[in-house]
């Protein structure tokens, strides 16, 4: 979802006191490199089940290997990947939303207008995967951390415009309008 641009390539603002709609700017997990242990444990207990199926020691029956399979599958593939994919970061025209949780959902949000500082640190591992961290913080709340951010350049500006953005149109809507201007009346 993208907004009209105007000549210069900002977002058209809306009319003074017009509301405007919430549209989501980007969407995005954190990188998925942090399944890397995941895919190999999935790969190598699929092997090693292939060769010990129908091939296994006296007391042990092939019941109890699909079993262990089951579970090494289940805890170090299956739960590392589920947790991944439930945590999501939101970027809408008016917040920041992180989602997060696999039964429970815990969810928290940053309001761009009441604005925030965003500091970005990469670590070596993080500028050859090209990641990074940011942090979000407004002074008062908890920071909010997007960490493993893909393309983190890219997130970092459009954090900083939108924040411009919301800004703008706060102070600008806050400013009384003009005689003349269309919705103005002068007997409030």
């Amino acid at each position: 979802m993208t907004q009209p641009s105007s000549i210069a390539g900002r977002p058209l603002t809306p009319a003074p006191g017009a509301p405007t709609p919430e549209l989501r700017v980007a969407r995005f997990r954190s990188h998925a490199r942090r399944l890397t242990w995941s895919a190999l444990v999935l790969i190598i207990v699929a092997g090693a089940c292939g060769y010990f199926y129908s091939n296994l020691p006296a007391p042990f029956e092939n019941w109890m290997l699909l079993t262990a399979v089951a579970v090494i599958v289940l805890l170090l593939v299956l739960l590392p990947f589920l947790a991944w994919w439930s945590h999501v970061y939101t970027i809408t025209t008016r917040r920041v939303l992180e989602r997060s949780g696999v039964f429970g959902t815990r969810r928290r949000e940053l309001h761009h207008v009441r604005g925030y500082t965003v500091r970005e640190h990469r670590g070596i591992l993080q500028r050859m995967w090209g990641t990074g961290t940011l942090t979000l913080s407004n002074g008062v709340d908890e920071p909010m951390r997007l960490k493993n951010i893909p393309h983190i350049g890219l997130v970092h500006e459009a954090l900083v415009d939108q924040v411009e953005v919301n800004q703008i149109l706060a102070h600008r809507d806050a400013q009384p309008l003009p005689p003349g201007v269309a919705g103005h009346d002068p007997n409030a």
